[in-house]
């Protein structure tokens, strides 16, 4: 297949080009190796996909819109999977236009190429940002999800809004992908892992927010990408048992689905840092401190609809992932 990925320089989206290269599919990067963290990590992670023929790099951002329809117009991709976001939940507290720049303005480009190119399948990121408030765990795709606290988790919402009108106006096979606290191999230097091991090596405070009584569900980033592969593979279908006086939240009469992408084992964050001290072999200094603005306290991943209708669930353990986060750190960083 040619299959266009947006954010193919970043942490998810470039493990998925070298996964579709390397099974012979072609792929057309859409990225545009923006500042919001290292961009030589950004460049080093684009030398491996360089490396297969089958790969056309286009730097390009996703809210240009003239850019955007030219890269469908040239290159035809027969599906999508936007990836490309302005990420973080903290961020969009300091600069809310980046994210609706990016995660709306862009997304409605992507939409359009979608639209005018008879796209066969998008698939697109959201978030577990998007359960917000909710309370009920598991976090299941079926749950009302209105009530986002930080506008990173209101865009992602709004994508899958979105989508759903383009798959009901235009018959569009759409499907969302939430995403559950993604870590491993050349990950993002703003997320806690790679943060903490950072400062624990310089030998400096790691900031632990909710005083380390946060629950996360941990997914490693194989386990991220082997999900998306098959939900990029099984185009969404339209939900004939779909009612309207008693609506479900994850599927439509349209061709439109959500999923669940987590390890469905949630992680208290002291723990995830005591598996990282042992594989580091060095104890951390820890700074404690409250529940920051826009986060919420736990994400636990209902992937119910994931083993149901694609066989598949994540599986790789903390303790497995993160002894290779720090293995690939120490490599790529000789410390």
């Amino acid at each position: 297949m040619r299959v266009l990925i947006t954010g193919s320089a970043g942490f998810i989206g470039n493990q998925l080009a070298l996964r579709l290269l390397k099974r012979g599919d072609q792929v057309i990067g859409v990225d545009a190796l923006d500042d919001y963290y290292d961009v030589a990590l950004k460049e080093a992670r684009l030398a491996r996909t360089h490396a297969y023929d089958g790969f056309t790099d286009v730097r390009a951002r996703i809210e240009d819109r003239k850019a955007m329809a030219e890269t469908f117009r040239k290159y035809q991709p027969q599906r999508v999977i936007n990836l490309a976001a302005q990420a973080g939940v903290r961020y969009s507290i300091e600069n809310p236009y980046a994210y609706i720049d990016s995660n709306l303005v862009g997304f409605g480009n992507i939409l359009e190429g979608c639209r005018h190119h008879g796209i066969e399948h998008l698939v697109y990121a959201s978030s577990s940002s998007v359960y917000g408030s909710n309370t009920k765990m598991p976090f299941s795709v079926h749950d009302n999800v209105n009530h986002p606290v930080s506008l990173y988790a209101a865009s992602k919402k709004a994508n899958e809004l979105m989508a759903h009108t383009y798959s009901h106006l235009y018959g569009i096979p759409t499907t969302g992908l939430r995403f559950f606290t993604v870590y491993g191999p050349w990950g993002r230097p703003d997320m806690a892992l790679f943060l903490f091991t950072r400062k624990i090596l310089a030998g400096e405070p790691i900031p632990v927010f909710n005083y380390g009584k946060h629950r996360r569900d941990f997914t490693y980033i194989d386990d991220i990408v082997e999900g998306v592969i098959r939900v990029l593979d099984h185009p969404a279908q339209p939900n004939p048992d779909w009612d309207g006086d008693s609506p479900d939240n994850a599927s439509s009469r349209a061709p439109w689905r959500l999923y669940n992408i987590g390890n469905n084992q949630p992680v208290e964050l002291m723990h995830y840092i005591e598996t990282l001290e042992q594989c580091l072999g060095k104890t951390a200094e820890k700074e404690l401190l409250p529940l920051q603005p826009g986060d919420v306290p736990d994400t636990y991943a209902d992937v119910t609809e994931l083993v149901e209708d694609l066989g598949y669930k994540p599986s790789t353990t903390v303790e497995e992932g993160v002894a290779r986060f720090v293995d690939w750190y120490r490599d790529y960083y000789q410390v």
